[in-house]
């Protein structure tokens, strides 16, 4: 009871922080993008959602582990990783570029 109490607030934080990005920050979604900013080592932060095809996510895993990019996984599926983003589609992958004034990346490294 307790740990699934934890786990909802966590997620809560991370959509607000999300939402912050998403106004404040610079991010690119999707797949082709995401792997444009690793790549160029622009990315700050890595997520993907829980029901992204495992090859997929091992190789943005690989890249992200070269770049020393720090990988959260989202815990919904790619429907409610888009709906946090205020966005009216799925997103299966979203890369932040810049936090803008959200601290997203302190509550994730915790």
């Amino acid at each position: 009871m307790v740990a699934q109490k934890k786990d909802k607030k966590s997620q809560d934080t991370i959509n607000s922080r999300l939402q912050l990005v998403m106004k404040s920050g610079k991010y690119t979604l999707g797949y082709k993008s995401t792997l444009k900013t690793i790549r160029q080592g622009t990315s700050k932060l890595l997520i993907i959602s829980n029901n992204c095809p495992p090859i997929r996510k091992s190789e943005i895993e690989y890249y992200a582990m070269l770049s020393k990019t720090p990988v959260h996984h989202f815990p919904g599926n790619n429907i409610d990783l888009g709906t946090a983003c205020g966005k009216y589609f799925r997103c299966s992958v979203l890369s932040i570029v810049d936090q803008g004034d959200s601290d997203i990346l302190k509550t994730i490294n915790e």
